[in-house]
């Protein structure tokens, strides 16, 4: 994941991504800030609970369906955790065994610890606006400020997530960022107009995290 997030955003992606960035702004107060994570988490502890389950859960079954003898069920019960640890060391596999709901729950939970993390709740007048995309979960997330929350419903994003993540379902990361942070940029202005004194508190660059 982190060697075709390189791919996907070389260098010369995200300058032109900061430049999306810098353009969008300069219609409203609002600051946007890009993060692009690999993964938001490694569920590790998930995949050492499911080969417990198993590993506790198929002697009963042997028992049951097979004249196997204790020694015969412990061989089966040796390999099938080895086989699920050897196959958690693949990530697609791994996150196979995570249910989508608590991957997109991973998902927005880093996408909150980043924007407080990252310093966007630092603005003056509290309008930071964090675009998190997580690869490997395939989830997009918007955090606002209180700045932006009171003029701008978090419903209001919602279909500039899923174009988002349609995009990415194409492999067009950077086309997807791209329209993301155009569309967010028009829907601060509407709400949140660039006043006369506006400075660039927060940095345009796309954060990434392998």
């Amino acid at each position: 994941m982190a060697g075709s997030l390189a791919a996907a955003l070389t260098p010369e992606a995200r300058a032109r991504l900061a430049r999306a960035v810098s353009r969008a702004e300069t219609g409203t107060s609002g600051e946007i800030v890009v993060m692009v994570s690999a993964r938001a988490g490694a569920y590790r502890s998930l995949v050492l609970l499911a080969t417990l389950v198993a590993a506790l859960v198929l002697p009963w079954a042997l028992i049951a369906l097979t004249p196997w003898g204790a020694a015969g069920i412990a061989l089966a019960q040796a390999a099938l955790v080895a086989a699920i640890l050897l196959a958690s060391q693949s990530e697609r596999l791994r996150l196979a065994l995570v249910p989508r709901r608590l991957r997109s729950a991973r998902a927005r939970e880093a996408a909150q610890r980043a924007f407080w993390s990252r310093g966007l709740s630092l603005t003056r007048s509290r309008t930071g606006v964090l675009l998190y995309l997580s690869l490997a979960e395939r989830h997009a997330e918007i955090v606002t400020d209180l700045g932006v929350l009171r003029e701008v419903s978090p419903a209001a994003w919602d279909g500039i997530l899923a174009d988002l993540i349609a995009a990415l379902g194409r492999g067009e990361i950077e086309a997807g960022l791209t329209a993301a942070i155009a569309a967010i940029g028009a829907r601060l202005a509407e709400h949140l107009p660039a006043g006369p004194d506006d400075p660039d508190e927060l940095p345009n660059r796309v954060i990434v995290v392998a």
